[in-house]
């Protein structure tokens, strides 16, 4: 298991949200926590210590100044998620994220877009892209959600379902949305489905509030499934983490392989 980094950002700031809040309107929105430092002070943090595959996430409009000054505190270090699309897709490349991170745009009226998907595969390469499929429990299983997490596709997250998709992608990011940003504890019921599935390198977020919970994903994720942590951190903010602790918590784990 390694511990994966985040930069989330909105309206340009970095920022830990609530997901599950995130609607287009912003009347629900509810924010844990807004920074006062730039996009890079995080990115060049990560990079002193060595913390590669993290992710930087868009959410929404006027975010790609401060996306692009964490790319460029540490190129290749980092990967890009949020509005990715076919037409925008090699531009972040060439400004330095190691892989892009894709949701929305393969989706259309809640079905995956095969073609839209391929065509990113080819542009980018298996290699260098991440199927993010964040999901919310809906009636009979996990559902993958887009569109700032609000809105349910029709895909139902299944071993077929992450066979099938792990031929056109490097890893998975996985948010689980209905405990995201609440430091309330990890989905044990989605943790142990991907620990079972997962066919590719996945990353599990959403609930994780302390040393517990990293060692138990560790644990029920069989060393398949690798772990962010945001809100509860204390550079976000938090008091459930301190961000030293998770280093030194990952460096163990590396060192024991």
């Amino acid at each position: 298991m390694r511990f994966r980094p985040c930069i989330d950002l909105h309206q340009g700031r970095v920022k830990q949200i609530v997901g599950s809040t995130l609607a287009a309107d912003q009347t629900t929105l509810r924010t844990n926590f807004s920074s006062e430092l730039p996009s890079s002070h995080y990115a060049e943090m990560y990079r002193r210590d060595d913390l590669r595959g993290g992710h930087i996430i868009m959410l929404g409009p006027g975010n790609g100044e401060a996306a692009r000054e964490a790319l460029a505190a540490w190129p290749g270090g980092m990967q890009i998620g949020g509005g990715i699309t076919g037409d925008n897709a090699a531009a972040w490349l060439d400004h330095g994220a190691s892989h892009l991170i894709v949701t929305s745009h393969v989706f259309h009226d809640g079905a995956l877009d095969r073609d839209r998907l391929l065509h990113l595969n080819r542009l980018a390469g298996k290699q260098r892209l991440v199927l993010d499929l964040s999901c919310r429990w809906r009636d009979d299983g996990y559902y993958v959600v887009t569109d700032r997490w609000q809105k349910f596709t029709g895909l139902r997250i299944s071993p077929a379902v992450l066979e099938e998709l792990a031929a056109f992608c490097d890893e998975f990011l996985v948010h689980a949305v209905d405990v995201e940003g609440k430091c309330m504890g990890i989905d044990t019921r989605l943790l142990d489905l991907l620990a079972a599935s997962v066919p590719v390198p996945t990353t599990y977020a959403g609930g994780v509030s302390s040393l517990a919970d990293l060692e138990q994903i560790r644990i029920a994720g069989r060393g398949r499934i690798d772990v962010t942590v945001g809100s509860a951190l204390d550079i976000f903010g938090g008091s459930g983490l301190r961000y030293r602790d998770v280093v030194a918590y990952h460096e163990r784990i590396r060192a024991a392989r």
